[in-house]
């Protein structure tokens, strides 16, 4: 589990392929919600959501589990 200063999928992806399989995100998640309540925290999950399913795409991983160091470090 790694926490602080995630803000992107791309941090997202980034946790994920070091190792992490949980990726807290708590600022955005307080953001969301004082911008716009229960609807801006569902637009920024759904946000960083989108954001990572794209740039896992991109580097060929199916799913979170998929997402390795090599993706970020090429051995």
């Amino acid at each position: 589990m790694v926490d602080g200063g995630f803000r992107r999928g791309s941090d997202v992806l980034k946790g994920l392929a070091f190792g992490a399989s949980l990726v807290g995100l708590g600022r955005p998640i307080l953001y969301g919600l004082a911008a716009d309540g229960k609807d801006g925290v569902k637009g920024v999950v759904e946000g960083i959501t989108a954001e990572l399913k794209r740039l896992m795409t991109m580097v060929g991983a199916p799913g979170p589990s998929h997402a390795r160091g090599e993706i970020l470090i090429p051995g």
